[in-house]
């Protein structure tokens, strides 16, 4: 291979991107004539870029993206894969969690031919519960999303060049990147290795930002709520005929009493709480539509250590395509 390109999402990792550094170019150089490693970071508050600059003058190998503020991991991924240039494209974690030493054996089954080659990590020393909610997120996910999403495989991949530019083709503004990474297809193998713990700090993912993750899987590859929604009326619908039928039996035999008070409010709040469950789903889909029309740029540089301009917006006019996009 001639040039392999790293892709680092970087945010508040002072205590280990030097460390990561190392390790990448030490295993990647074994691999690949020459190495790319592209550190995006994400708004960081400590002194993460500080450190990724200093990175960046000792080593012509190293470029540095910085954000003007926290957009997100999926943005920063969409940066740095827009910003790299190698023949293959591995995108990877900064906590080590994705072990540097696995690039030999992407680099080598991707040179089998595989487009994208993905690492599968165990679920080994993850609590109980922890593993058994996220099977049963897959399974579920599976059963609503157009693109299957397997259990395990997160975003530590190697993608051909043409994979990186089928994703950069995408101009989406809410990115769901394991489903993307799923969407546009391409040759596949799977690799697995065992899980491995942070090399410092503790992770900033809250269960409420990982239920939001699963939000935007179910809503960003199907219209599955929406069709709910239609059959859960019809069922509603159907149920309440049935209900109206046997009253009308009941009035005709004689044999009715008086309307019951739990009756009444249970179906009150019961339906109530269905329309506004729905209502919700519809309000999710209208604002992702809402943010699709605005046509923002998915994120601000502030600074490139390979260039001089200070900003990029991520969405190119027609008259101004990159080319990735080509």
């Amino acid at each position: 291979m001639n040039l392999l390109s790293v892709v680092v999402p970087c945010h508040n990792e002072e205590d280990v991107i030097e460390r990561l550094h190392a390790e990448v170019m030490s295993h990647a150089g074994a691999v690949a004539d020459r190495v790319e490693l592209v550190l995006v970071d994400d708004g960081s508050a400590d002194r993460t870029l500080t450190l990724a600059q200093a990175l960046a003058a000792a080593d012509p190998r190293v470029r540095v993206i910085s954000f003007s503020r926290n957009f997100g991991k999926e943005a920063a991924m969409l940066a740095g894969l827009r910003a790299a240039e190698g023949d293959a494209v591995v995108v990877m974690d900064a906590d080590l969690q994705h072990p540097p030493e696995l690039l030999k054996v992407l680099v080598e089954t991707y040179e089998q031919g595989f487009d994208q080659v993905l690492a599968k990590r165990t679920r080994d020393g993850d609590p109980k519960l922890r593993s058994v909610l996220s099977r049963a997120y897959y399974r579920g996910i599976n059963r609503l999303v157009d693109v299957p999403l397997a259990d395990g495989v997160g975003d530590f991949r190697l993608l051909s060049r043409p994979a990186v530019d089928a994703l950069l083709a995408l101009g989406e503004v809410n990115r769901f990147s394991k489903g993307l990474f799923s969407w546009i297809g391409f040759d596949q193998a799977i690799i697995e290795y065992t899980n491995v713990q942070r090399a410092a700090g503790a992770t900033t993912w809250t269960l409420k930002m990982l239920l939001n993750y699963g939000i935007d899987g179910v809503m960003s590859f199907n219209n599955k709520p929406l069709r709910a929604s239609i059959w859960m009326g019809l069922w509603v619908v159907g149920l309440s005929f049935l209900y109206v039928v046997w009253l009308i039996f009941n009035a005709v035999t004689g044999s009715i009493d008086v309307p019951g008070y739990i009756t009444i409010v249970a179906a009150v709040t019961g339906l109530g709480g269905i329309q506004l469950i729905f209502l919700g789903v519809i309000g999710e889909y209208i604002g992702r539509i809402y943010y699709e029309t605005k046509a923002r740029p998915h994120y601000i540089i502030r600074s490139d250590s390979r260039r001089s301009r200070t900003s990029a917006p991520l969405r190119p006019t027609a008259t101004e395509q990159r080319p990735g996009d080509l």
